[in-house]
């Protein structure tokens, strides 16, 4: 932990735009690693092998790839822009965020991430459900759902609306907690995974999953391909805490899971 033992932020407000770039381009490098790496296992190289585990029959046309890259590209300046202001109000005293590792310790490192997760897929559940509700769903959420059948590209497909909502994460987990800039890029790093495997198409869970108390905690690429397909229900990112509790699971959604990974190929 020695390398994240102090972050110094020599910030000054001249300095935003470069910033906003840094963080802009650092983002799109990993979202286009995780994606890519997403597309070639699931599309290219184990195509014909994985077939069976594709959630729906179909694939996603190069219109449809072309149209998720373009508004990714949009979605990271975003997110520059976000992470940058956020950045700027952790300079000004104004967030919990700590850059001396000694503040809290190494144990509070690793809980502030776990904590970031779960603050994030409550963030998720209830911001996503309000954004299907019919006065703002063309404006924030329409961009998103018009990839019926996703594919990894569809991980930043955002309106700006929804990509503004979406970085709202980033304020809100520095202003409610104490976490470390090492630490908050760790959970970064966390979600744009999840979120790539989550629009691969590809079920990759064990069929026994769903009958184990694990199967009932965590959410599937099945859950959310569903979403995808449906448009209601099925609204949770990283758990299926929220969607059990609130009862918003798609009434097939466990039959659909048991199916694509029951099938023989």
């Amino acid at each position: 932990m020695t390398l994240f033992a102090e972050i110094k932020l020599p910030f000054l407000l001249s300095d935003f735009p470069i910033v906003v770039f840094g963080i802009a381009v650092t983002d799109l490098v990993k979202y286009f690693l995780f994606a890519s790496v997403a597309w070639l296992l699931g599309y290219v190289w184990f195509k014909r092998q994985w077939a069976r585990r594709k959630i729906l029959p179909t694939y996603p046309t190069g219109a449809d790839v072309r149209r998720e890259m373009g508004w990714s590209l949009l979605t990271v300046l975003i997110y520059g822009l976000v992470g940058a202001s956020s950045l700027w109000m952790a300079k000004q005293g104004w967030t919990q965020m700590y850059f001396k590792i000694d503040a809290h310790g190494q144990l509070w490192f690793w809980a502030s991430i776990l904590l970031a997760i779960f603050i994030h897929d409550a963030y998720f559940y209830w911001t996503h459900r309000l954004m299907h509700h019919p006065r703002l769903f063309r404006w924030f959420h329409r961009i998103h759902h018009e990839s019926v059948n996703p594919s990894p590209w569809a991980a930043y497909c955002f309106s700006p609306l929804e990509a503004a909502v979406q970085a709202g994460i980033f304020p809100l987990v520095i202003l409610v907690m104490p976490i470390h800039p090492a630490a908050f890029g760790l959970f970064m790093f966390w979600q744009l995974a999840f979120n790539v495997l989550g629009h691969t198409g590809y079920e990759y869970h064990p069929r026994w999953l769903m009958d184990s108390w694990l199967g009932k905690f965590l959410n599937t690429p099945t859950n959310h391909i569903q979403h995808h397909e449906v448009f209601r229900g099925n609204y949770s990112l990283y758990f299926n805490i929220w969607d059990r509790l609130m009862g918003t699971n798609h009434k097939d959604y466990e039959a659909k899971f048991r199916e694509v990974t029951g099938r023989r190929g």
